[in-house]
């Protein structure tokens, strides 16, 4: 299992709010939820994450 690390949890920060318009502390997100996305790429964690909780991505809104 990787280490969650300031950079990766920045860069997920980032797809979260690039893709759902949250952070993981919006998302109330904690440690042990975090570190269930451990293995994947941050971008790919942030678009799980906002699958398995059915989040609206800001995308759709506009093309």
């Amino acid at each position: 299992m990787n280490r969650i690390d300031a950079d990766w949890l920045r860069e997920f920060d980032e797809a979260m709010l690039g893709f759902f318009a949250i952070d993981h502390a919006d998302a109330g997100m904690c440690a042990d939820e975090i570190s269930r996305y451990a293995d994947l790429s941050p971008k790919e964690a942030a678009l799980t994450y906002g699958v398995e909780y059915d989040l609206c991505r800001v995308d759709t809104f506009w093309s």
